[in-house]
């Protein structure tokens, strides 16, 4: 658990007990937006960076970011040994400082390291982003500015003119005796992969990552990725102008699905007749909302429900052509002995990703924040290796529910800039009331509830010592 932070007066002003009443100035504050960088993304938290599919080869890179922070995911050369203590060297590195555990890993023989590595996209020199493509191949990387070249693992390889310039019987300039090319690489964050998803910190005193996620959370991420070898089917990006927050707090909030969504309440891919259950982590910080689709059509829960169009038609049905996956049946790990085969989850890793599976559509969804009031969301959609062609088209042709433009996540952006639009309106003394089942932060077996939201926000409050 994170250790609360000194807090000024100006930013401990949560007057409210609990965290059902969020005040409008937690999405508006400027001086309190930095501090959640500095706290949260730049703190001991872990923050995705991206997939591995999407740096398969030696050379690879993506431009990720963490916070405002640009940083490269690269897949670096493997170090070589026997993969026989991988496991027991990994999880000893993991708990452990983050130069420690690089010097520990490299001097273990029985170490296979990899080759993920995560550093930060800023000349050590002169702080120049010299990395402007989004992906790439590269043998080194190069600054533009003064040439300054560096290894894939961040270290510093050389530079002009580190000897000076020699000019008949004197040498000219050059860097100073003691400068070491060791001492001037790359910022290098501590790395950590699980079935193919790649999270990275800054801090020395982040937990390891299973433990960062919780017992809770893992065996949701596991029905999705663990054994299977992802597929990229493509990219969508959008800005959002709004606090960060609101996305997350948009994927742990079951209320409004089959509200404000005309797909979902239509046609039954969630609504609140549906069999349901909110799960969360020890900390409230992570979520996984899970639902199984039923029908659609008219019912209880859609009388006096304005986006419910009970003779909308589809023109191409082939847009929900669901079609079952044997992965969607696991033991279910709240009922021994019994199975769950859910149609949709929604996992909500704090601070920053979002992994959607709704029916046969698959991505991850990466919140980038661009200020307190703007954030970039970052779409990548993706399959298996072992799907059938069929299976990859009907992947694609579901994704047109989501991403900027999609059929349902087009309102989601939308009502989000209305929100932050409402609390820059209502100043400091406006709060939003998120007390749908009460003021509680326990977990449930249905969608009635903002609980999800509510404990995101007393973890949040600690955290940031408001």
């Amino acid at each position: 658990m994170n250790a609360p932070q000194a807090s000024s007066p100006a930013l401990s002003r949560w007057s409210e007990p609990g965290s059902s009443r969020v005040p409008f100035w937690a999405y508006t504050d400027g001086e309190l937006y930095r501090r959640e960088l500095e706290t949260i993304f730049y703190g001991a938290h872990w923050c995705y960076v991206g997939l591995e599919v999407e740096i398969p080869n030696v050379g690879d890179y993506k431009l990720s970011h963490i916070g405002e922070r640009q940083v490269l995911l690269v897949r670096d050369r493997k170090k070589l040994g026997s993969d026989s203590k991988f496991a027991a060297a990994r999880s000893a590195a993991d708990a452990g400082p983050a130069d420690g555990r690089s010097a520990k890993l490299e001097s273990d023989p029985n170490f296979l390291d990899d080759g993920i590595r995560v550093v930060e996209n800023r000349c050590a020199h002169r702080g120049v982003r010299f990395c402007q493509k989004s992906h790439g191949n590269a043998r080194s990387f190069v600054c533009p500015y003064h040439q300054w070249t560096y290894k894939l693992n961040g270290d510093l390889a050389g530079l002009p003119f580190k000897d000076g310039v020699k000019d008949g019987d004197h040498v000219n300039g050059g860097m100073p005796k003691d400068f070491e090319l060791k001492d001037h690489g790359l910022t290098k964050l501590r790395v950590a992969t699980l079935h193919g998803l790649v999270f990275a910190t800054f801090s020395d005193q982040t937990e390891p990552l299973e433990d960062y996620l919780g017992p809770n959370v893992l065996p949701w991420l596991e029905r999705i990725f663990k054994g299977r070898t992802l597929t990229l089917l493509g990219y969508n990006r959008q800005r959002i102008p709004g606090n960060w927050k609101l996305m997350m707090e948009n994927i742990k909030d079951p209320y409004h699905p089959g509200l404000l969504h005309t797909w979902f309440v239509t046609f039954g891919l969630w609504r609140a007749d549906q069999k349901s259950r909110m799960v969360m982590d020890a900390h409230g910080r992570h979520a996984v909302m899970i639902s199984r689709k039923n029908e659609g059509g008219q019912a209880a829960v859609t009388q006096g429900v304005t986006s419910f169009k009970a003779g909308m038609k589809l023109h191409d049905d082939r847009l929900l052509d669901v079609v079952p996956e044997p992965w969607w049946r696991i033991p279910d790990p709240s009922n021994p002995g019994a199975d769950i085969m859910p149609t949709v989850t929604m996992i909500t890793l704090f601070p920053s990703l979002i992994i959607q599976q709704q029916v046969n559509s698959l991505s991850t969804r990466h919140i980038v924040p661009r200020g307190a009031g703007e954030f970039d969301f970052v779409w990548t959609h993706f399959g298996f290796a072992d799907d059938t062609p069929e299976m990859t088209r009907r992947r694609l042709r579901q994704s047109n529910l989501f991403g900027p433009a999609g059929f349902v996540s087009a309102d989601d952006g939308e009502v989000i800039e209305l929100s932050q639009g409402g609390f820059r309106q209502g100043g400091e003394g406006g709060s939003t009331v998120c007390e749908l089942g009460g003021t509680s932060l326990d977990a449930t077996e249905h969608m009635v509830t903002e609980t999800l939201i509510r404990s995101m926000y007393a973890y949040w409050k600690k955290v940031m010592a408001v």
